[in-house]
């Protein structure tokens, strides 16, 4: 690795990440948030349409990201949690090639020696002018640097952004959203929040330009686990696991194009070590995807996999385990307590409620939805390509037994590599 980046050409790394943010609805994902920022970052770089997470919420998906390990491994697999003492992060991997690590905004993460960045600020959302200040003193002394830019946007309550940019009667929901009053306004308040998060990215991506940064940065924009309404944040859906990322690297990343290829947040460390002229980390759980990246494949892993531990989350089920397998088409969950009733800061919410509401006024397609937000059965069996949100569970279907059967192992020797005991994990 160490030949593809000369000393003198270590480029700067900026990764900017979302709060609570679905990734299909983001303008250039097909969705109806207006994102001209991150649109026009996905003509000038990569947009990824398989990128996964190990856990759909905010802390461990952190400790993912910095750690290149998955959750389990690194300890931090409950949400309000740390990382094992001993664990390394992209600190220690990068301040050695000599680089300014530091992050501005979202933290969540724990102990500090494990995360030993620069932070540029006390505040949740990134802070501008803390963020000039490092570009303009890394520029002056030509030093090379790696700044975390961490929203806490569109993470409820959704209270900025112009939501007069979406009215309500003209949205369209998800057809797992029970359509309610409260429902429709929630979600144009959501949408409201992107934009504010896509303005973030805007004013960045200034900051580089105008301190003649653009070219020689790697930059990746990251939407983060899904919105917390149903069937997304906190469940192992592709609505929850899933993430838009998209990537600009001027020369080496080609302009407007697309990878299909599956990577997951533990493959950035490794990645950005490699860009940055490191030598390869054989103990993380990542692999680095720079080849996807510059067009010499479109090919990085077979599976992607994802833990939920409803422990330490507001108003969570004592004890709801789940974990997941995805290839390339088929997606299995595995309900590890699925005798008792599944609950998040979801099902008290009031949008929530009011679907609840509709179910109990006797509407039959409302009744459904509740119910099996409520209540999974052990298995449920996905084909992502012909039903991309998950509607139809195909596990009782004879047909997929086999599928089952080889996705279950996959699970099962992932789990075990993992020191995940299930149950007694949980």
């Amino acid at each position: 690795y160490a030949t593809f980046v000369v000393a003198s050409e270590r480029p700067t790394l900026v990764l900017i990440i979302a709060d609570d943010l679905t990734v299909r609805d983001v303008g250039c994902y097909g969705g109806q948030a207006f994102t001209p920022h991150i649109d026009r970052l996905a003509s000038e770089g990569k947009r990824f349409t398989r990128c996964f997470q190990a856990a759909p919420k905010c802390s461990p998906t952190r400790h993912n990201i910095y750690t290149g390990l998955y959750p389990v491994k690194s300890g931090a697999y409950p949400n309000h949690t740390f990382a094992k003492a001993g664990t390394q992060s992209l600190a220690h991997y990068l301040q050695p090639l000599g680089y300014r690590v530091a992050l501005s905004g979202k933290r969540h993460i724990g102990p500090q020696e494990v995360f030993p960045f620069e932070y540029l600020s006390d505040q949740k959302n990134p802070d501008m002018a803390e963020i000039e200040r490092l570009f303009s003193a890394c520029h002056a002394s030509d030093t090379p640097f790696c700044l975390f830019a961490c929203s806490n946007e569109p993470h409820s309550p959704w209270n900025k952004g112009d939501v007069t940019r979406y009215p309500a009667d003209q949205l369209v929901l998800p057809p797992y959203l029970v359509d309610t009053p409260v429902v429709r306004d929630n979600f144009r308040r959501y949408l409201a929040e992107i934009t504010y998060y896509d303005q973030q990215v805007g004013q960045i991506l200034a900051l580089l330009e105008k301190y003649s940064l653009s070219d020689n940065t790697l930059v990746m924009v990251l939407t983060e686990q899904g919105n917390s309404f149903p069937f997304a944040k906190w469940t192992c859906y592709g609505n929850g696991l899933q993430s838009g990322m998209i990537v600009r690297w001027p020369g080496k990343v080609p302009a407007d194009s697309i990878a299909n290829a599956l990577v997951e947040y533990v493959d950035i460390a490794p990645t950005f070590v490699e860009a940055a002229g490191g030598t390869p980390l054989q103990e993380l759980d990542g692999a680095s995807f720079v080849d996807v990246l510059i067009g010499k494949t479109d090919h990085h892993k077979d599976f992607c996999y994802g833990i939920m531990t409803t422990r330490g989350i507001i108003n969570g089920s004592d004890m709801f385990g789940i974990r997941t397998v995805r290839d390339e088409q088929y997606r299995l969950i595995w309900n590890l307590n699925h005798e008792v009733e599944f609950r998040n800061a979801c099902t008290s919410a009031n949008f929530f409620q009011s679907m609840v509401d509709v179910a109990n006024a006797g509407d039959a397609q409302a009744r459904e939805l509740v119910r099996r937000y409520r209540h999974r059965p052990e298995f449920e069996l996905y084909d992502c390509l012909a039903d991309p949100l998950e509607m139809e569970n195909l596990a009782r279907n004879p047909q997929y037994k086999q599928t089952i059967s080889r996705l279950k192992q996959k699970l099962d020797e992932w789990m075990t590599s993992q020191g995940d005991k299930g149950i007694q994990t949980e």
